[in-house]
């Protein structure tokens, strides 16, 4: 009935909570390029705004959702080369994501959603493992892959060719969410329709092989704040269709 963001909160607010039957959501970014247009930050401020939108429905659905802090570093080595990229390696992000789990769990709680707004393949592959790993332990938990169905195919046009980073679906996210952080460049940006996702299934490992030699992939320049708000919505409705199953009982 509520939406508890944990860093905010008190000790004695989290206390309060029914923990055993509230929805805990860890929010997965990056530190990495995206482009010459959007922040480092950009995957951060996306996958933030899915747990709010997320944790706003659950709670309309007479739930508990609490937001634990976003993880900003995580493996990144697509953006490797480009400077202000910090990745980390897939075993540091399992093991972090296991202890939240083992912090959750000796608190009381008993489900956990991981969202990510970051497609890496070495970072999903990492938190894959590591859900598997957080269910045979015992806790409900999910996981809705953006890059897989069906969730990809609710997340427009752009997206769904794989021409997606830094481009028209990010780009529009970032501008409803932090507009002042879109620099003008975004405008004059061409369109980049290499897909990321053919790249990766042809072995290709960097941007820059991929065909994105200034870290964006898609069409910056036609993204738009409404546009922007309605794939929040999108988003949020993701988080909230993945949750639910782990509130039935038993």
């Amino acid at each position: 009935m509520t939406v508890c963001w944990l860093a905010t909160a008190t000790y004695e607010e989290v206390a309060a909570l029914d923990r055993s039957r509230a929805v805990a959501i860890v929010p997965l970014g990056a530190t990495e390029a995206h482009g010459p247009h959007l922040p480092l930050s950009t995957d951060v401020i996306i996958v933030e705004a899915m747990a709010r939108a997320g944790a706003e429905r659950l709670s309309r659905q007479g739930a508990t959702a609490v937001v634990l802090p976003s993880v900003a570093l995580t493996p990144a080595p697509f953006a490797a080369a480009f400077p202000g990229t910090l990745g980390i390696r897939a075993a540091t992000l399992v093991a972090l994501l296991e202890d939240v789990a083992d912090g959750l769990s000796a608190q009381g709680f008993t489900r956990l959603v991981v969202v990510s707004a970051h497609l890496d393949p070495e970072h999903l592959g990492a938190v894959t493992d590591a859900v598997e790993t957080i269910r045979a332990d015992g806790m409900r938990v999910a996981f809705p892959n953006l890059s897989r169905k069906p969730w990809s195919g609710q997340l427009g046009e752009e997206f769904q060719t794989g021409a997606c980073h830094a481009g028209r679906f990010e780009t529009s996210i970032v501008m409803a969410e932090r507009p002042e952080l879109v620099r003008d460049i975004r405008t004059e940006l061409p369109p980049n329709p290499n897909s990321l996702s053919v790249a990766i299934r042809a072995g290709q490992t960097t941007f820059a092989e991929a065909g994105g030699p200034r870290a964006y992939f898609g069409w910056p320049a036609d993204a738009t704040a409404e546009e922007g708000r309605a794939l929040i919505e999108t988003l949020g409705a993701i988080l909230e269709a993945a949750a639910l199953p782990l509130l039935k009982d038993d």
